[in-house]
C-alpha cells in the first residue's frame, strides 16, 4: 500500500489542523493505521493509532483530548483533526500502516507516508 499524507502547516497556538493519509490499493481495509510525528534532532514518536474497521483506536498522553483520528474505508484514507495545538506540537507528521492499532512502536509499522510538516507558533 503506498501512502500519501497532506493538511500541514502553519498555525498558531491554539489553533486547528486536518492532515489526511490517501492510500492506494484495495487492502487499506486490512490495515491499522497510525500517525507518528518526528521534531528535529528527536526520535520519531508514536501519536496515535485505529483499527481496521476503526473502532478502536490509541493517543499518545501528550495528545489526549486534543487529537482525534478516524478513517474512511470506503475512500481510503485516514484523517486526523488536531485541536488546541501547542508549539511542542511543531513536527514532521507521518501516517503509516500496520497489522495492529495496539503497536505504537515505529518499527511494527510496514507502509509509511512521505510526512508532512507541521509548525505551531506561539
Amino acid at each position: 500500500v503506498q501512502l500519501q499524507a497532506s493538511g500541514g502547516g502553519l498555525v498558531q497556538a491554539g489553533g486547528s489542523l486536518r492532515l489526511s493519509c490517501a492510500a492506494s490499493g484495495r487492502t487499506f481495509s486490512r490495515y491499522a493505521m497510525g500517525w507518528f510525528r518526528q521534531a528535529p534532532g528527536k526520535e520519531r514518536e508514536f501519536v496515535v493509532s485505529i483499527s481496521r474497521g476503526g473502532g478502536s483506536t490509541g493517543y499518545a498522553d501528550s495528545v489526549k483530548g486534543r487529537f482525534t483520528i478516524s478513517r474512511d474505508n470506503a475512500k481510503n484514507t485516514v484523517y486526523l483533526q488536531m485541536n488546541s495545538l501547542k508549539p511542542e506540537d511543531t513536527a514532521v507528521y507521518y501516517c503509516a500502516a500496520g497489522s495492529s492499532w495496539f503497536n505504537r512502536s515505529p518499527k511494527e509499522y510496514d507502509y509509511w507516508g512521505q510526512g508532512t510538516q507541521v509548525t505551531v507558533s506561539s
